[in-house]
C-alpha cells in the first residue's frame, strides 16, 4: 500500500510516497531522485517494490521542490541540500532509523547531509563520482566523508564512474554488470534488465539486513 504527503520546505512543496513495510519495519530508506529525473527512475521502483518484504524496510521516494513544481532544470546543490533538511522530520516520523539515500544527484544530497541529520547509514545509487570523461573532478570526499556505513551500487559501464575508480574506503559497492547511470544493460550484454534490477535490490538488501537496527 502506498500513500503521499506534500511537504512544505524552503525551496517550495516536497513530495513523499510511502512504500509501507508493516509493522515489522526496522528502517525507513528514503530514496531521492536524481537531476535528470524523477522517482519513475527504474532502481527506485524496483527498490520501493522489493524492499518492504526483502528487507522489512519501508521506503520513501522523496520528489524535491523543483521537481513537484514541474521545473526541467534542479537548482544548485545548496538548494536541494536545504529541502532535503527541511524534509527530514517527516522521514523520521514513522519513529525507525533512517538510511538516507538517493540516486547520481539525490545520493550526493545523501552522502553531503547525513551525518548531520543523524542517518543510520547511506545508501548511494549511480552515485557519480565524476562529470563524464573529467576524472580528475573527483567527487570522492562526499562519499568518503559521510562517516556512517554506505552501500554504493553502481553500473559496470557508468560513464560518471565505473566500479574500479572508485578509491578504497569504508563504503561497500555493488556492481551491476554491463549496466549504465541508470542500471541500463544493452541488447548485447550477457546478462538481461530484469537480472540487472535483481541485482541491485539483492544488493541493497542484504546490505540492510546486515545493518544493526
Amino acid at each position: 500500500m502506498t500513500q503521499t504527503e506534500t511537504i512544505p520546505t524552503r525551496a517550495g512543496d516536497a513530495r513523499i510516497t510511502w512504500y509501507a513495510a508493516g509493522s515489522g519495519a526496522r528502517f525507513v530508506v528514503a530514496l531521492g531522485h536524481g537531476a535528470g529525473g524523477g522517482i519513475e527512475a527504474r532502481d527506485l521502483q524496483a527498490l520501493a517494490a522489493r524492499l518492504p518484504e526483502a528487507a522489512a524496510a519501508t521506503v520513501a521516494l522523496v520528489e524535491q521542490p523543483w521537481r513537484v513544481a514541474g521545473r526541467k532544470l534542479a537548482p544548485a546543490p545548496k538548494t536541494l541540500d536545504a529541502a532535503w533538511r527541511d524534509l527530514w522530520p517527516a522521514l523520521r516520523a514513522p519513529g525507525l532509523p533512517v538510511v538516507a539515500g538517493g540516486r547520481s544527484a539525490g545520493a550526493r544530497v545523501a552522502c553531503r547531509t547525513a551525518r548531520d541529520l543523524g542517518a543510520h547509514a547511506v545508501l548511494a545509487l549511480a552515485f557519480p563520482l565524476h562529470p563524464p570523461g573529467r576524472p580528475e573532478k573527483t567527487r570522492s570526499d562526499e562519499l568518503a566523508g559521510t562517516g556512517l556505513p554506505t552501500l554504493v551500487v553502481q553500473g559496470g559501464n557508468d560513464p560518471f564512474g565505473r566500479p574500479a575508480e572508485f578509491p578504497e574506503g569504508a563504503h561497500r559497492l555493488v556492481e551491476v554488470a554491463w549496466a549504465d547511470h541508470s542500471f541500463a544493460v544493452p541488447k548485447r550484454a550477457a546478462t538481461t534488465q530484469e537480472d540487472a534490477l535483481r541485482t541491485v535490490t539483492d544488493g541493497v538488501a542484504r546490505w540492510l539486513r546486515s545493518l544493526p537496527a
